[in-house]
């Protein structure tokens, strides 16, 4: 089996997944390098993500669509639907 193909737009499905492990990696060690207090970082991502799959909000995918993540990919939407005035339709 080959390689998947790299297209130029990525879901925002996938980019959120990118982000958010980054954040949490990322945090991790800075808690272990640093202060441990930047684990609050890796609090606010983990509970980021559990309210957005209840509300459906999502803060971060405002800012990766704005940036043009998405656009152009089936399921490029976050949360299912795009209602904000920064949607194209």
């Amino acid at each position: 089996m080959g390689r998947p193909e790299l297209k130029g737009n990525m879901k925002m499905e996938n980019a959120i997944r990118i982000l958010a492990g980054t954040m949490v990696l990322t945090s991790l060690a800075l808690a272990h390098f640093v202060d441990r207090h930047w684990l609050w970082l890796a609090a606010f991502v983990g509970v980021n993500l559990i309210q957005s799959a209840f509300t459906g909000f999502c803060p971060a995918c405002n800012i990766l669509r704005r940036l043009g993540v998405g656009r152009g990919q089936p399921g490029g939407d976050c949360g299912g639907g795009c209602s904000g005035p920064s949607c194209e339709k």
